[in-house]
């Protein structure tokens, strides 16, 4: 696992647990969202688990296969046991761990939210899926590319079998772009109805405003404790939200990490109240170091520290030719999906051209059609 920690770290700081998406790393998550600048003001530890090729071969985490979602199994457990190390690594305060996550990382955020609620006293799912909505490739490409509805009971049911615990529950942070082609918004609908249930609150929200023309909505308890919250942005596509001129400028613009004027990263953190942990953070006269690679077992390497210029240099040149591409014309989502198949060394799917002028769409069909050839589900 790579993790990142400030210098000086105060004793029982949070912990922040970020999982990227698919096609990226630790790194590129890290650069992206900017968690690791916000645990510098803030003063918490910030841990990035990677998935390896030989389990994804797009780098995708394990969000819709039985053997990986199940409390105690595969990369649920693995996560797990990430989350002890960094607790035991850096002294970080058991009742502040937190996890979020974006596309496939924001699905197994879900995942480790319903597998292990007591280990969390808070989640966020950016661009995400609710927890048990596959359990195979077809069922995962269904849950992205269709709006489906579920009953808010079956599916709040789903996250009270994934494990013993009865409460109390994480509190939930819901991120979704309203134009987003590759995870339906559908699928952050569900979510907020599987948390509303499994907390015993009205799928009505307590309190609804608009952040920068983004509709907010909050769900709170008998107290007044704010439990859930759900941005929708308003017309963002797959990705981050990010803010970088605005005053809580975070993170670094680039594929999947959009620039909208609102920063996820600092409105996540004030939901979980990580500024309550805060303590006057010594700037240090040499440069603060970047995430480092911890060893968990099996003599992993510790990689070599390398300074804040560094590492965003290397953030700049990887972004910057997608930046150029999205700036020039708009982003297809089939033809960065056909790409993902190829470089897999896949069947690409047979999109069918679209009429000029067309808004690019999902083809949901074709996809799901490559995806069940290439499982061997179906004869070529």
């Amino acid at each position: 696992m790579f993790a990142y920690a400030p210098e000086n770290l105060p004793p029982k700081a949070p912990l922040v647990i970020a999982l990227h998406g698919c096609t990226q790393t630790a790194a590129d998550y890290d650069d992206g969202t900017g968690w690791s600048s916000l645990a510098d003001n803030l003063g918490f530890v910030v841990v990035y688990p990677q998935q390896q090729t030989t389990n994804n071969p797009k780098n995708c985490f394990s969000w819709f296969l039985s053997g990986d979602v199940a409390r105690g199994q595969g990369e649920a457990r693995s996560i797990r046991q990430m989350v002890e190390h960094a607790i035991a690594t850096f002294a970080a305060d058991p009742g502040k761990v937190f996890v979020t996550g974006l596309s496939a990382g924001g699905a197994m955020a879900s995942v480790m939210l319903a597998t292990y609620p007591e280990v969390f006293a808070g989640g966020a799912i950016i661009a995400g899926l609710p927890y048990g909505c596959a359990s195979n490739v077809q069922q995962a490409f269904e849950a992205m590319f269709s709006e489906q509805g579920y009953a808010a009971q079956a599916l709040g049911d789903r996250v009270r079998a994934a494990s013993r615990h009865r409460g109390p529950w994480p509190k939930i942070s819901v991120w979704h772009g309203t134009c987003d082609p590759i995870v339906k918004p559908s699928n952050a609908e569900n979510i907020i109805r599987q948390w509303t249930n499994v907390h015993g609150l009205s799928e009505r929200p307590s309190h609804q405003e608009f952040v920068e023309n983004n509709a907010r909505r909050v769900w709170s308890d008998a107290n007044g404790e704010a439990l859930i919250e759900a941005f929708s942005i308003s017309g963002m596509s797959h990705g981050v939200p990010l803010a970088t001129t605005a005053e809580e400028s975070c993170g670094s613009a680039g594929a999947f990490f959009l620039d909208v004027g609102v920063s996820s990263t600092h409105h996540i953190a004030r939901f979980w109240r990580l500024q309550e942990s805060t303590v006057e953070m010594p700037r240090a006269a040499a440069p603060v170091s970047a995430m480092i690679e911890i060893p968990t077992g099996g003599g992993a390497l510790v990689v070599a520290r390398a300074t804040p210029e560094d590492a965003h240099r290397s953030a700049e040149a990887s972004f910057a030719e997608s930046e150029e591409r999205q700036t020039r014309y708009p982003l297809d989502p089939n033809a960065v999906i056909a790409a993902a198949f190829k470089a897999a060394g896949l069947p690409v799917p047979e999109i069918p051209t679209a009429p000029p002028g067309t808004p690019p769409r999902v083809a949901p069909g074709p996809i799901i059609a490559a995806a069940l050839k290439a499982a061997g589900l179906v004869r070529s």
